[in-house]
């Protein structure tokens, strides 16, 4: 299929925002396994996400001051998470307009949550088949900031680094992008729009629909 090129978006605070559905199945993991242990609050949990279901439970354990080793919490809040992962977590405004716009474009998903959570959300979303690929960490060679996931989903669809866009809310997403040579396009709405101003990408946007705007600008992807 010709296109105008390949844009590779990040999932939790890019397309969508679980940040409630997250902080919800840490709290439950918590309570379930220290039940008078106070929630944590939702901010601080959102500051956790972005590199992997591990880490999300390694750094809660830490914050509410629980001995217990992460390794051996991890598959309670996976299961936790399963069973209320599309309560409240829906698309930010924008998206799906903007992934009308880029239907001539080949569109993936490169995520560091589980690939089977990630297909299934968006699947519940109804966006899922705008995707040729929803890869998770353990889909691909190594997770973000490695770039062995990006250069693999560039590999599948057949073109270059300046055929290609990483579209994210963190820095992780900038050092995906950066070290595998593509355009890297920053949303500051998502989790870490601080990191973002940080570590800046080469492109930003308030809002999702702007992005076809910076793809045929000065920018713009080739083949």
């Amino acid at each position: 299929m010709t296109t105008a090129g390949l844009v590779v978006f990040d999932l939790d605070g890019t397309l969508v925002d679980s940040a409630a559905d997250l902080a919800s199945a840490v709290n439950a993991t918590l309570a379930r396994i220290a039940p008078t242990a106070p929630p944590l609050p939702l901010d601080r949990i959102r500051s956790f996400v972005g590199h992997g279901a591990g880490t999300l439970v390694a750094r809660s354990l830490e914050e509410a001051g629980l001995p217990h080793r992460p390794e051996d919490v991890l598959s309670l809040y996976l299961e936790v998470y399963r069973g209320r992962m599309l309560e409240t977590t829906a698309l930010y405004p924008g998206v799906a307009e903007a992934l009308d716009a880029l239907r001539g474009h080949a569109l993936a998903v490169l995520t560091n949550k589980p690939g089977d959570m990630s297909r299934a959300i968006l699947e519940g979303l109804g966006v899922a088949s705008r995707f040729a690929r929803i890869c998770g960490p353990e889909d691909v060679p190594r997770r973000k900031p490695d770039p062995a996931g990006l250069l693999w989903l560039m590999a599948d669809a057949g073109v270059g680094p300046r055929a290609t866009a990483m579209v994210g809310d963190s820095p992780v997403d900038v050092r995906t992008g950066r070290a595998a040579g593509v355009l890297t396009v920053g949303v500051s709405y998502g989790l870490d729009p601080e990191g973002l101003r940080a570590e800046p990408p080469d492109a930003m946007l308030d809002d999702l629909r702007g992005l076809p705007g910076v793809l045929r600008g000065p920018r713009a992807l080739h083949l």
